[in-house]
């Protein structure tokens, strides 16, 4: 059996394994055309589970729900920015926006020496909703999982009642009751938008990790099981960011491994300029062979978050002839992240006060 760990920093690398294991369906090319964004036009997204019944929705002008969220357990990186990216298009594209900053499963689902008391998962349940609003998220978007409605918690406590001792086993590998209690609250983020007190039934859209596909199909078999007719909620994967170095995606458990939107703008440059490079080991070498684009992970930066497809695909083109050495290819990303983390920061300021006021009243 082909073990996901929802909670590790490592990154899945035999997707066509995980897809067959699993039941996922690859994101078909023509999906992508119709959708005419950059995130799915250069392979970021990946798979899905029933995203066609969005599609649908998002083609017919009738709303849907858009759900996603972040734990509360640390600073905000590159990676997250590429899920609120993906929140962002489907607000955009007629969404009923559910954006989840989760205090409670940061808690209960992280260890004491990261997250000691739920003082702490509220502490950067601020900061992480500061982050989400200079994203371009708007306050009405964004909840916190301890302040929400109590139709809310009665609907996880519910849900409690929907899976066994054994099943849990059998999809995470472990019973640990800090994470069970976590997943039960994901579960009600991600089907509590559909019941009657919020907006009713219709399809449902959550943009994941494919680390997070066992949380995924648990929600779909317990929506199958509820007693309101909820429509079974629909996935959307994207392709793990990497981390600086091979063999990590991008975690906040491991510093190194990402560029953190609170870097201080010095260390962030330091860290693109030290990162995984597919270039030749000499300059000769690189003139006359070209760059390795499928392993350069300055390039895998870019592509995820880099706007101008048309200039990126020029660049890659020059780094995979040898016209651009590695050092320039560092260099141009440097140009692109720094500002943006600069400004990025600046936003964050504006916005404190408004994300104190979401997660503590």
């Amino acid at each position: 059996m082909h073990a996901i760990d929802p909670w590790g920093s490592f990154a899945v690398k035999d997707y066509g394994h995980v897809f067959k294991e699993f039941g996922l369906q690859e994101f078909p090319e023509q999906y992508s055309r119709r959708l005419g964004h950059y995130l799915f036009d250069r392979g970021i997204i990946i798979a899905h589970r029933d995203f066609d019944r969005v599609l649908k929705r998002i083609e017919a002008r009738k709303p849907f729900v858009n759900i996603t969220g972040i734990a509360a357990s640390g600073p905000f990186h590159l990676g997250h920015k590429v899920d609120i990216d993906l929140f962002r298009f489907f607000r955009e594209s007629g969404g009923r926006n559910y954006f989840a900053v989760c205090d409670l499963d940061a808690f209960l689902s992280r260890p004491d020496d990261k997250i000691p008391d739920l003082k702490t998962a509220k502490k950067w349940a601020v900061q992480n909703a500061a982050d989400a609003l200079a994203l371009g998220l708007e306050e009405d978007d964004i909840y916190v999982q301890s302040r929400k409605e109590t139709r809310y918690y009665e609907f996880a406590f519910e849900l409690s009642k929907k899976i066994t001792k054994n099943t849990f086993e059998a999809v995470y590998g472990h019973v640990d009751l800090g994470k069970v209690a976590a997943n039960f609250l994901q579960y009600a983020d991600i089907m509590h938008p559909q019941l009657a007190e919020f907006e009713g039934s219709m399809p449902s859209i959550t943009g994941i990790g494919l680390d997070q596909d066992p949380h995924a199909r648990l929600t779909r078999d317990i929506a199958k099981r509820l007693p309101y007719g909820l429509e079974v909620p629909g996935f959307i994967y994207f392709r793990h960011q990497s981390g600086l170095q091979p063999g990590q995606k991008m975690s906040s458990s491991v510093h190194e491994s990402a560029i953190f939107l609170n870097d201080d703008l010095k260390t962030a440059e330091k860290k693109i300029k030290r990162a995984f490079s597919g270039g030749q080991p000499t300059v000769e070498e690189h003139r006359a062979k070209g760059g390795n684009l499928e392993i350069d992970l300055v390039f895998e930066m870019l592509k995820f978050h880099y706007p101008d497809s048309k200039e990126l695909g020029k660049i890659g083109k020059e780094f995979a002839s040898g016209e651009m050495l590695a050092a320039g290819l560092k260099q141009f990303a440097v140009d692109f992240f720094v500002p943006m983390l600069k400004e990025h920061q600046a936003r964050v300021k504006e916005n404190m006060k408004k994300a104190e006021k979401i997660v503590n009243g």
